[in-house]
């Protein structure tokens, strides 16, 4: 399957209408119906960027209709992130609710704490 066929897909998938994608994304109505038409045009880097981060997908999703396996995925993450999510990933619900509001909270600190110098 081909961008067009995945588009279509995760539309379907959300319950999206194009014209919501289109509101979402910034790209215009039309310019979405001419990917979704039979002779589908490919759309700019720019515009499937901005089309995958409001399906919650990635390009490369909606290219090859393949995710990018988890090894590619976080290769760029230093070793400390990596252990990190490891960890977070071992919790169960709650205690990755609790762990995110830790990390909220120490985020809120540390630019409390920048903004006073």
């Amino acid at each position: 399957m081909g961008f067009k066929e995945n588009l279509k897909a995760q539309l379907k998938y959300a319950d999206m209408l194009v014209k919501e994608l289109a509101a979402l994304s910034g790209i215009k109505k039309q310019t979405i119906d001419s990917y979704l038409r039979e002779c589908g045009y490919t759309p700019s880097v720019d515009a499937a960027v901005k089309i995958a981060q409001v399906l919650g997908v990635s390009v490369e999703y909606l290219v090859t209709g393949h995710e990018m396996s988890r090894e590619k995925k976080f290769a760029y993450l230093t070793p400390e992130i990596r252990s990190a999510i490891q960890i977070i990933e071992q919790l169960d619900e709650n205690d990755r609710t609790i762990a995110l509001a830790l990390l909220k909270t120490l985020k809120t600190h540390q630019d409390a704490v920048k903004h006073r110098k």
